[in-house]
This record gives structure tokens, sequence and C-alpha cells, in this order.
């Protein structure tokens, strides 16, 4: 079975974040040795205003460790044991996972990162991309791209349609944030590879719950294996 540990993460401005390591059994066949070709998926929660928290993200961490995968989840500023406070509009946050980001490739000696952003979290991972230059690449899990969200979120869509590093958006078709044509609209104008990955007849809430998470997950592995 997979085993998980906590860790505190220091942000910007002296900010603590608390996360939570779930990696791979050590017997794992699949599991890889801790050296700089080792990938590490950090995984982005859902909005911190409106209830996100790593908790929703372990699901899809648990699974990728059974994969041979480490994956890292954290609250980000001011939420659970983190300290801080949250913003409207994510900018904030951005610092946190590229803390994050940092703080992984020195504690596992690895220069490949894959960001996965839920909801909220997809835009603000978003931005973060190009700020490390060990992430290989990003997988967004229901971006919020509507035109409701955007009065929001719409400054984090640049840096991420910009961005020529590999990327994988995945929604459901009955997403009520953003349409699968809002979705196609966007992504024409995506720089390097965009792909798309749409769940027949699934709301954005739904993708978002634990039943989802095995489906999530292989996705993402699958991703893993043609970056």
């Amino acid at each position: 079975m997979a085993t998980r540990e906590s860790a505190t993460i220091e942000s910007s401005n002296g900010i603590n974040l608390d996360a939570r390591i779930y990696k791979p059994a050590p017997d794992d066949n699949n599991s890889t040795s801790t050296d700089q070709n080792q990938l590490i998926v950090v995984l982005v929660h859902p909005y911190s205003v409106l209830g996100g928290c790593q908790g929703l993200m372990k699901g899809i961490a648990r699974n990728l460790a059974d994969h041979g995968i480490t994956a890292v989840t954290f609250d980000m500023r001011g939420v659970g044991k983190s300290t801080g406070r949250p913003s409207l509009t994510g900018f904030s946050e951005v610092s946190d996972v590229v803390s994050v980001c940092k703080w992984c490739c020195q504690k596992f000696n690895s220069n490949r990162i894959l960001l996965v952003g839920s909801s909220a979290g997809a835009p603000i991972a978003g931005s973060a991309v190009d700020q490390v230059d060990e992430v290989v690449g990003y997988v967004s899990l229901g971006y919020p791209f509507g035109l409701t969200a955007s009065i929001l979120f719409g400054r984090h869509h640049k840096a991420i349609l910009q961005s020529p590093k590999p990327k994988l958006f995945v929604m459901g078709t009955k997403d009520g944030f953003t349409s699968v044509k809002q979705l196609a609209n966007k992504l024409k104008t995506a720089a390097g590879r965009a792909e798309t990955h749409l769940i027949e007849g699934v709301s954005h809430f739904q993708m978002e719950g634990p039943s989802y998470d095995t489906e999530m997950a292989n996705l993402i592995v699958t991703f893993i294996s043609s970056l």
C-alpha cells in the first residue's frame, strides 16, 4: 500500500503550508528510485474561498501512488493548518504553488514536476507552470474558462495558454462553468501541445467528487507516459 507523510512547506511572506506526500509502497515494482528522472505530481486543490482543500485531492494522490508515482497535496494559504489568508483571484496562491514545486525538487532531488489543478486550482496552477523550470507538463481538471468565472480568474488564462509546455484539459460535457465550445475556443489560441479529454454527461462538481478519482488518476498516468 502507498504511504502518506506530513510536511510543512514555507511559501512567500513567511507563510507555512500544510502538505501531504503520497509515496508508492517500498516494494512496489512500478516505483522508481529517487533520482532526477523521477517525476513528482503536485496537486492544486479547488477554490479556497468556497471550501477547497487538499483533502479533495487525496483520492487522486493515493491512486497515483498506487501507480508508482509520488504525489504531493497541500492546503493553500488560509486553508486548514496553512497560515495566511486566501485571495479572491488566486494570484497570491500562485507563489504557494511555486514554493511547493521548488520544495519537491529539493526534497526528491527531482527535475521533473507535473502540475495538476482542479477547478479554480487549474488557473492558479496554470499561472505557476512557466515560473518553475522543472515543471514538464500540466493537467487541468475542470478549468473555469466561462464568462462568469473569468471575472475572478480571467487574468490567469494567458499564462497557461501561452506556455509551450504540454497541457491536458479534462472536463465534463455538462460543466456549469465552461461549455465545450468555450473550451475549444480558448484552446485554439494555445501554444504547444494542448489536448482535451471530455467526460460525457458529467458536471463540474460531479467530476470533482471521489467517484471520479480513479478515472482522473488514470488520465494523469496516461498523460505522464506521453511526456
